[in-house]
């Protein structure tokens, strides 16, 4: 097909897309779907709630309702479960789109951050703030996080720019710097942490929830909308990019500006997950091919599908990690990878075979 075609919107999934019906319909499916994992998040763990109490807590904090109930439940519900629930929804819709832009970009299928770097990157700038005290207090841990995922971009950048900026020899730069950034947060964490501090940063790199609260909550929650935003504004240019940037230059795309803007926002959406529930690998890399197996590869349908998958994939990761071995949590980043690495396994095999 023709890019004069493609102009005029002659390709199937990739002309902009207009809000239809079934569109709407599957908004509003994938949303009360979201809604009813949080409900379960939120009424799910060593004590149950009933959902009729969780929705009379809710009541009572948002609407002022007077409903009698034990405080207690009303504590777990408002001030633990449901800003732990938020978080894991704003994480995994974040995470799903950083994935979705970086596929696209790279026009490369196993394009993730923790793939290329950039999550590791920002553990191991949001590690020298906790336990190096960088910054003397100037320096959050959300900007530590930041820091270090524009670094391990640029080092990615770099390296690739010295090898040749192919799509494939991008990824194998991502490994290298991954795994360097891994190092030395752990070179960091063996030489200065004492042994509680090790053991809490170790269980934070895996993927805690246990820590957030509704600070959490106000910070996750606009830098996914933000996210999404930005994302849905660059439609076009992601379709594009499917053709290469030659041929999204030649459509009118500004390629640098649009290359520039996204991982910018890419690199933010990873520093602010990782300062908040650490290191979580897969997500952004099996959820945009679920969602585009669903609703095909233009990104008008991809973005919002991918977003709301990676949500409902996070916070279902979230109950499972409660409850899969009692009065245990697991990190949930060892969740993500049970369904991730397998998934990770299949897409190299059918890379493979259309290769």
């Amino acid at each position: 097909m023709s890019l004069r075609q493609e102009k005029k919107g002659g390709s199937r999934g990739f002309s902009p897309v207009q809000p239809t019906r079934w569109m709407l319909a599957a908004l509003a499916m994938a949303a009360g779907l979201l809604a009813a994992m949080v409900s379960l998040a939120v009424s799910i763990g060593e004590v149950s709630i009933p959902l009729p109490t969780t929705a009379k807590a809710v009541a009572n904090r948002l609407f002022g309702a007077e409903f009698v109930l034990s405080r207690i439940h009303e504590g777990i519900v408002w001030d633990y479960r449901l800003s732990r629930a938020l978080v894991a929804a704003c994480a995994g819709a974040s995470l799903a789109l950083c994935g979705a832009m970086l596929q696209a970009l790279l026009r490369n299928p196993l394009a993730e951050p923790y793939v290329l770097g950039i999550s590791a990157g920002a553990s191991t700038g949001a590690v020298c703030v906790m336990i190096l005290g960088f910054g003397y207090g100037a320096v959050s841990l959300s900007g530590g996080a930041f820091i270090g995922a524009v670094l391990a971009f640029l080092l990615v950048g770099i390296l690739a720019a010295g090898v040749g900026g192919t799509s494939e020899r991008i990824i194998l730069c991502g490994i290298a710097g991954s795994q360097l950034f891994n190092a030395l947060t752990s070179y960091i964490v063996t030489t200065s942490a004492n042994a509680e501090q090790a053991r809490g940063v170790l269980f934070w790199l895996l993927g805690s929830l246990s820590g957030v609260r509704w600070v959490d909550v106000y910070l996750a929650a606009p830098v996914c909308l933000v996210g999404l935003l930005v994302c849905l504004a660059h439609v076009r240019a992601l379709d594009s990019f499917a053709f290469g940037t030659d041929a999204a230059a030649s459509l009118g795309i500004s390629v640098r500006r649009v290359q520039i803007v996204l991982l910018a926002t890419t690199a933010a959406m990873t520093a602010s997950v990782v300062s908040m529930v650490g290191s979580i690998g897969f997500v952004g890399l099996v959820i945009p091919h679920a969602a585009r197996f669903i609703v095909g590869p233009g990104h008008a349908r991809l973005l919002p599908a991918a977003a709301f998958g990676g949500a409902i994939f996070m916070v279902g990761a979230d109950i499972i990690s409660r409850i899969i071995i009692p009065q245990q949590v697991l990190p949930i980043g060892v969740v993500t990878a049970l369904f991730g690495a397998p998934a990770f396994a299949l897409i190299l095999y059918r890379a493979r075979r259309t290769a």
